[in-house]
């Protein structure tokens, strides 16, 4: 019997995200990771989101902030975007409109969390 996710990005199961800055630590799961905006979880969570997504599991640790997305990332086509953003609306429990749809919102992995960061806020 296993007590955890069998892959790393798999956060359907409980995994233990502890800051070991903090005494009384607990466990988030992916429900609680979901519901939190700071800046470098929603960031985490899109990369995470983005690579499973997209089969780039392997290029995840370069991904940043500045990486370009529809356009540079071949693996986004207009069915990726389609797949992303149904995976985003699960992972982060918002809903984006066919308006949102924008060459800004997917200029870049930064773009992209800033848009969720304002979804879920």
């Amino acid at each position: 019997m296993t007590t955890g996710p069998t892959h790393p990005t798999d956060l359907t199961e409980p995994t233990d995200l502890t800051d070991p800055t903090d005494a009384g630590s607990s466990t988030m799961t992916a429900d609680t990771l979901a519901t939190t905006t700071s800046p470098d979880t929603t960031l985490a969570g899109v990369v995470e989101v983005l690579a499973r997504t997209l089969g780039i599991e392997d290029r995840a640790g370069s991904l940043a902030r500045e990486t370009g997305l529809f356009g540079e990332l071949p693996e986004l086509d207009s069915l990726g975007v389609v797949e992303l953003a149904a995976a985003l609306e699960d992972r982060f429990d918002i809903e984006i409109d066919d308006e949102d749809f924008t060459g800004e919102v997917f200029e870049t992995i930064g773009t992209l969390t800033d848009f969720v960061a304002s979804r879920t806020s």
